[in-house]
């Protein structure tokens, strides 16, 4: 396995692949990998003749206030359990590598990333759309993987695909959970033992409300259960509950199934977002 700092690296070991058609798959990531990360990976490596992983904390996502320089960073780490399922490539860039100093192009996707983070993360999803668009334009995948925890980053990569004529596929795969439900993420490392005891509430919460859709309530009656359910639960406090569209995003409120059920709170200083999909008959 090989370790790429330079875009022009990757892209020669892209170009002799291509040479040899074989298939490229892509797996976007922020490092610092857990069992979610793994699973994006395998799936990739199933897929695809190589796999390329991209381990970079992208600046432009981060708000001022947020944790850009605190995000766990352990690249020997990633690379060991990258090589271990089989991938090809880890780039890893630097920031340098990635924006220029007088960087001034972004992509911003509308509608999709407005509401839910898009109100608690201004300039969030600008940032990354820009830095993905980037690594899709460097690797020129036939197939990327993301994460279904990240229901509306999810979104927002395919409406821009999809807008912008973009020659790949988005994968999705299912979220990875630990025993009692909590979905796996990367912050989870910030939780104390008492936080990370409250955190599984938020799915917990969130199966309660989809059992309510699978009985035929609306999407405002199981927001309704799904925060009064949170608030049983003094160290978690919520940002937002919504029940919208699986496609586009818009509220769903006053329907039934299919619908996404989403949330994000925080326990004590970290910020969990989970969700769950209703499907229809």
């Amino acid at each position: 396995m090989r370790i790429e700092k330079r875009i022009a690296g990757v892209r020669a070991f892209v170009q002799a692949a291509r040479r040899e058609n074989r298939s490229v798959g892509l797996v976007p990531t922020m490092g610092a990998f857990h069992e979610g990360h793994l699973s994006l990976i395998r799936r990739s490596v199933a897929d695809n003749d190589v796999t390329i992983v991209s381990i970079f904390v992208n600046p432009t996502q981060f708000g001022p206030n947020e944790d850009y320089k605190a995000y766990p960073r352990d690249l020997e780490r990633d690379a060991v359990l990258a090589e271990r399922q089989g991938v090809a490539v880890v780039f890893a860039p630097d920031p340098q590598e990635m924006y220029s100093p007088d960087f001034s192009t972004w992509v911003q996707v509308h509608q999709v990333s407005e509401g839910l983070c898009g109100t608690y993360r201004p300039g969030h999803f600008q940032g990354v759309a820009t830095v993905v668009c980037k690594l899709f334009n460097i690797v020129q995948p036939d197939r990327a993987y993301f994460g279904e925890k990240d229901y509306q980053q999810l979104q927002v990569i395919r409406r821009m695909v999809r807008d912008l004529d973009l020659p790949l596929s988005i994968i999705p795969v299912p979220t990875t959970r630990e025993a009692d439900g909590l979905a796996m993420s990367s912050r989870n490392k910030y939780l104390t033992a008492d936080q990370r005891r409250a955190a599984p509430r938020l799915y917990q919460a969130l199966q309660m409300g989809a059992d309510l859709v699978e009985r035929g309530a609306t999407g405002g009656r199981a927001v309704e259960a799904i925060q009064a359910e949170l608030a049983r639960e003094k160290l978690i406090t919520p940002q937002y509950v919504v029940a919208v569209d699986p496609d586009n995003l818009t509220d769903r409120s006053d329907q039934v199934r299919p619908l996404v059920l989403a949330a994000a709170v925080l326990v004590g200083n970290t910020r969990l977002i989970d969700n769950v999909r209703v499907n229809g008959d």
